[in-house]
């Protein structure tokens, strides 16, 4: 299969599950080796895939990864640098 996007294989597996029931169970029930097979890759052990299924009386809303820092993640890069102005040449 050729290269994809996320968005992009994420929309080929809805309308898969939507049109082949048994592609749709599989997927539910081991999402990483059906998502491995179908895109030909390997999904790291780390890393969870996870389906939600709607029904009548749920609905499930992904929202995408947040790009702003907690306070711990930010205090780890906001290391900074300590000029000493007395030593610095400005020629």
């Amino acid at each position: 299969m050729a290269t994809m996007t996320v968005g992009e294989m994420k929309a080929h597996i809805t309308v898969k599950a939507a049109e082949d029931g048994d592609f749709r169970a599989k997927l539910i029930a081991d999402p990483k080796s059906v998502i491995s097979a179908e895109f030909d890759l390997q999904i790291p052990a780390g890393f969870d895939v996870v389906v939600h299924e709607d029904d009548s009386t749920t609905a499930h809303l992904v929202l995408p990864i947040s790009d702003s820092l907690t306070e711990e993640e930010l205090a780890q890069v906001a290391g900074g640098v300590d000029v000493n102005w007395d030593t610095v040449n400005m020629s």
